[in-house]
């Protein structure tokens, strides 16, 4: 059942919603939060096919705010609120209420949305585009216990995760951070089945995709070893390789949707790690309402502590003369090739390390070193130093060129909660 409101308040769309459920006999209220979508016209109509799919797990009531932009000086003058109530079939399981601002009112749309919450319910505030700056200090994320963003939308991704980690707020999360769950399930399971040492790890994805940069700045948080952040062709994730004292792990996604794990020692597995759609990301988050740590510790890793030049980051040195051009610290050494005790990262235990997601890695006192065998090289579509799709060679981000190699890093330390 549709309901149009035009020119109305948010006390009509309050008596709007009660008269559309006794129409269809449901008068009872039984959803279990509000989900405020903060989008634009053009986005609007995707964001509401997957927060109505992902309602079939989690009913709820769904207020999507669309701020229309006034074409002349007059109007902006002018401030109008236009709604559309859906209730039944229209809107999943729980209710829908579009609100279109025109105007002043476009500025304080938090006035408009507070009599619309329900009650004693949790609240969540989802930006598919065009998030704030700080999510926690805008009006309508100041009313919300859990703040959604993408930053995989963003212009320039990379910066928007330094942005988000600067101004990151307990409650805070990233649908590019829900998109790599399954890859650390399926990481942590991996160290779980072998007891091992990692010395140095890699990731390999698309240029512009936040979730690798994540996935990354994870394993460097818990491991307290050295990652470096590879270029691939895509799509999205691609590869995860890990150098351990018993072997090299790697696990191989080459087209979106079947991944094969390799263990030494071990026949090789093919896991299901397909690219999940929105509303199951949506879904996901709105499982867990409390702040995820991970997330915060992972994020204030910081991405520029990332390696990122061209060769391979876990390829021991060959030689120790560098080549001509290069300074003396871009040899392509591991990370633990430097001198004793001066740069030598610890390396983590993989039964820490798998036990809990959300858990802290201590790291050992394994001494540096000296050499490490070197992995068996990659598919072409996640080959170390290869040409991304924009032909850059092992650059990630706006420009790769400035990011240290591993063995230029000082030691990897947990990164320090303000």
């Amino acid at each position: 059942m549709k309901t149009d409101l035009t020119d109305t308040t948010a006390s009509k769309i309050n008596k709007a919603l009660v008269k559309a459920r006794r129409a269809i006999g449901t008068p009872a209220v039984g959803m279990v939060l509000t989900l405020v979508i903060v989008t634009d016209e053009e986005n609007a109509y995707d964001a509401l096919k997957s927060a109505n799919d992902a309602s079939r797990e989690h009913p709820s009531r769904t207020i999507v705010v669309i701020k229309r932009v006034s074409r002349s000086p007059r109007d902006r003058t002018k401030s109008r609120l236009d709604a559309e109530v859906r209730v039944g079939a229209d809107a999943g399981t729980g209710e829908t209420v579009v609100l279109r601002l025109y105007g002043e009112v476009a500025d304080h749309a938090q006035s408009v949305v507070l009599p619309l919450l329900l009650p004693d319910a949790p609240v969540v505030v989802w930006w598919p585009v065009n998030a704030p700056l700080d999510p926690a200090r805008d009006p309508l994320g100041a009313l919300a216990q859990r703040r959604v963003t993408d930053s995989y939308a963003a212009e320039k991704p990379i910066d928007e995760l330094r942005t988000r980690a600067d101004n990151y707020e307990p409650g805070d999360t990233d649908l590019a951070w829900t998109r790599i769950t399954p890859w650390r399930s399926m990481l942590a399971a991996a160290l779980d089945q072998v007891d091992c040492e990692v010395i140095s790890a890699e990731v390999q994805g698309e240029q512009y995709n936040p979730s690798v940069e994540l996935l990354a700045m994870w394993l460097a948080d818990r491991l307290h070893v050295h990652v470096r952040r590879g270029v691939s062709a895509g799509p999205g994730l691609n590869e995860v390789r890990m150098l351990t004292s018993t072997g090299p792990i790697r696990l191989y996604r080459p087209n979106g949707g079947l991944a094969l794990l390799t263990l030494e020692d071990q026949p090789d597995r093919a896991v299901a790690l397909k690219r999940r759609e929105t509303s199951e990301l949506l879904a996901e988050e709105l499982r867990r309402l409390d702040p995820d740590d991970t997330y915060a510790s992972a994020l204030r890793f910081g991405v520029d502590r990332l390696g990122g030049a061209s060769g391979s980051a876990l390829t021991a040195a060959t030689t120790a003369t560098p080549p001509a051009g290069t300074g003396s610290g871009a040899t392509g050494t591991t990370a633990g090739s430097d001198t004793a005790g001066a740069r030598g990262p610890g390396a983590a235990s993989a039964s820490g390390f798998g036990s809990g997601l959300g858990s802290a890695v201590a790291p050992s006192a394994a001494p540096a070193r000296a050499s490490a065998p070197a992995l068996p090289p990659a598919a072409p579509t996640g080959s170390t130093g290869s040409a991304g799709s924009d032909g850059s060679t092992g650059s990630v981000g706006d420009d790769d060129s400035d990011r240290p190699t591993p063995a230029q890093m000082p030691p990897v330390k947990k990164a320090a909660t303000p």
